[in-house]
């Protein structure tokens, strides 16, 4: 057989094996495995089958179905999953930005806030290497990471505040200073909090992501069942443009966009309501057509935002629900 033939094998048997793993229903989400993006790393070799399969905890059946569904093929001799989940978490969904300074880590902090709210059990990993603030949002000033040995090894146990568990980068820092980390040592960390946190029973844990997609945000998308993102931006079209590279990203590696949040859309006067527009206007609503994401919300620019974050008081926890965080009250994409 020549290599153009194997080629065309090759390509021919991998059409064929994703219309076999099309025909798994998420039986919650009720869609395919392959278009929630659980499915990546397929690859074909020789007759064998190889993919990870990313799941949460209460999905250990999907696995079985598409062993089964694969097994149905005359030429594959075995088939290779490799399971990703987190253990004893349900649900993973990543907050990110293409850009520092558009209110990333308020959006994934207040998001944990709604869901705590409606009776969730919420953690929060905060993976933001170069600016690892959310301890400060909840609450929580300098405080070590306790380590507790488990029959799986030893663990890191997350702190809580205001019902939220969480884990943070930052809490590894000291006081004031720079995480200058390099390539090989903040693999490992973030491979770590990956892998090696004790959460317990989480319906949903939420990671906040550092902005852009460099070596950090790939090491987490790669290494971690997320099955959702939450893309936030500004009006403006420079932090649109960051956003446009950022879903392409998660696109190339199967991670499904749940949809775009722009922050700081308007100010509300005092005085009359009227809206007006600081950074522009329009610019999430642009990219959420062309990119067919849907805009979940826009956050007014309010100072009470900002000093929920700085107090450590999330202002879906301080303030009743209105227009200013309705979109975080509504039920959960996932």
């Amino acid at each position: 057989m020549t290599n153009h033939q194997s080629n065309s094998l090759t390509a021919s048997r991998q059409q064929e094996v994703i219309r076999y793993l099309k025909t798994v229903i998420e039986p919650i989400l009720k869609n395919n495995v392959v278009s929630l993006g659980m499915v990546r790393n397929l690859r074909l070799v020789d007759d064998y089958i190889y993919l990870r399969l990313y799941i949460g905890a209460h999905q250990q059946d999907v696995a079985k179905e598409v062993q089964g569904v694969l097994s149905n093929l005359s030429w594959c001799k075995k088939t290779y999953i490799q399971i990703c989940t987190i253990p004893n978490v349900k649900t993973t969904l990543a907050i990110s930005s293409g850009k520092g300074g558009v209110g990333k880590s308020t959006i994934a902090v207040n998001i944990a806030a709604a869901l705590k709210l409606q009776g969730a059990k919420v953690g929060l990993l905060d993976a933001d290497v170069y600016g690892p603030n959310i301890p400060q949002m909840l609450g929580l000033g300098q405080s070590d990471i306790e380590v507790i040995n488990t029959p799986t090894g030893e663990k890191f146990l997350p702190l809580e505040a205001q019902g939220i568990k969480l884990i943070s980068v930052g809490l590894l820092a000291e006081p004031n200073r720079p995480l200058a980390w390099r390539g090989p040592v903040l693999h490992k960390i973030i491979t770590q909090f990956l892998q090696d946190v004790e959460w317990g029973e989480l319906d949903y844990l939420l990671i906040d992501l550092p902005p852009g997609t460099g070596d950090a945000q790939i090491t987490i998308v790669q290494e971690s069942p997320i099955c959702g993102v939450i893309l936030v931006t500004t009006p403006q079209q420079v932090a649109i443009s960051d956003v446009r590279r950022n879903i392409h990203m998660f696109r190339q590696v199967g991670v499904p966009v749940l949809g775009i949040v722009e922050n700081m859309s308007y100010i509300i006067c005092g005085d009359c309501g009227s809206r007006t527009p600081i950074f522009s206007s329009g610019g999430g609503e642009k990219l959420a057509a062309e990119l067919l994401a849907p805009l979940l919300g826009q956050i007014p620019l309010d100072p009470r935002i900002c000093s929920g974050g700085d107090t450590g008081h999330p202002i879906v926890i301080t303030s009743p629900p209105q227009e200013l965080v309705r979109f975080l009250y509504k039920s959960p994409p996932l």
